[in-house]
């Protein structure tokens, strides 16, 4: 496949992550977090730190959007992402 719709930092690990996204039937926000936090520092010219920050703001923003909607979630099962 085109290096540039799957370059090889995508496959480092057994795992690629939109396998694990798609899984877990995580949504926008929380798929990114996973992406960035599995591919920290692996894409050339990115840092760890770059991605981890990535990774947080998604999470930030996630943890937003149940605060304004308001939502208790006990765990993951509970999770309505929607």
């Amino acid at each position: 496949m085109n290096k540039k719709v799957n370059p090889t930092h995508y496959g480092k690990g057994k795992t690629e992550a939109i396998e694990i996204i798609e899984q877990h039937d995580l949504n926008f926000c929380l798929g990114n977090v996973v992406k960035y936090v599995l591919r920290a520092g692996k894409k050339e010219g990115e840092t760890v730190l770059e991605d981890l920050e990535k990774a947080l703001w998604y999470l930030q923003r996630e943890l937003q959007k149940l605060k304004t909607k308001n939502q208790h979630v006990e765990s993951f099962d509970d999770f309505d992402p929607t």
